[in-house]
């Protein structure tokens, strides 16, 4: 296996160009914030930004575990990558984590002012250091359920038009990890209720939300939803656009992991 290294300061965009380095060098797998994330999947690990504190962060960033750092040393052994890389602040950094892991000498070291412009680490430290957005190199659906209870929004790259015309693009996902806020975050238990109810506004076959059962679970969402549904309108529908609109806003607006969305029709008006 070959290993690769990209090394930078932090809030300098090294995650977000990680992509484009694995594809310009063919590299296979990316070893990132405490994940091991091989051809866009995430396969095993801890990530660094579900950390509450910033010392948090780096002790998992840098395997200090040995429950984390086995597990993650064994998968990278099963799936067997060609080629790896290893993002980290410094030279010292990655090769503690390449200790950590058991993994092969380095064979190339890159490092984030070659591969970017001033302008580009000045976007990426203002994204980092005044908006609190932290990046990591893999599709939003992979880490939904990892990361459920924080903000998460895909972003997706466009790459270019292929041989069949087609739009290409890769995903990255940013996230705003507990750590890079003045202070911890909560959801009020009458968030979920308001938010049916708002959704069943934009619904015209829902005369309003009566009640809402709830488990308030960030990882495992499960609602229940009683209505009362408009005599006018097709009952049967009404409540499934109206299931799949809360499901999709309540994912949106919370970030939380939602399991199921369950209506129940409880009169007709």
């Amino acid at each position: 296996m070959k290993v690769y290294t990209l090394t930078g300061k932090s809030g300098t965009g090294k995650s977000y160009q990680a992509m484009n380095l694995c594809r310009e060098k063919h590299i296979e797998s990316i070893i990132d914030d405490g994940l091991f994330i091989y051809r866009n999947r995430v396969e095993a690990g801890i990530s660094a930004k579900r950390q509450k504190t910033m010392v948090g962060a780096i002790k998992t960033a840098l395997f200090t575990q040995d429950d984390h750092a086995a597990s993650v040393s064994e998968r990278i052994k099963a799936v067997h990558p060609r080629s790896l890389l290893i993002i980290g602040t410094s030279d010292k950094m990655t090769d503690k984590i390449v200790a950590r892991l058991g993994l092969p000498p380095v064979s190339e070291r890159i490092y984030i002012e070659d591969i970017t412009t001033a302008e580009e680490r000045d976007i990426a430290d203002r994204q980092r250091h005044l908006m609190g957005k932290h990046v990591i190199p893999a599709p939003t659906l992979q880490l939904k359920r990892d990361f459920a209870g924080y903000f998460l929004d895909p972003l997706r790259i466009f790459r270019g038009i292929n041989a069949r015309g087609k739009a290409q693009y890769s995903e990255r996902t940013v996230v705003r990890p507990t750590f890079s806020y003045m202070g911890d975050f909560f959801i009020s238990d009458t968030v979920i209720t308001d938010i049916a109810r708002c959704v069943s506004k934009e619904e015209v076959g829902i005369a309003h939300v009566m009640k809402v059962y709830e488990n308030t679970a960030p990882d495992n969402l499960i609602v229940d939803v009683a209505v009362s549904i408009r005599s006018s309108a097709p009952f049967w529908e009404s409540a499934m656009d109206f299931q799949k609109r809360l499901a999709d806003v309540l994912e949106y607006m919370t970030a939380f992991n939602v399991v199921q969305v369950n209506v129940e029709i409880r009169s007709i008006e």
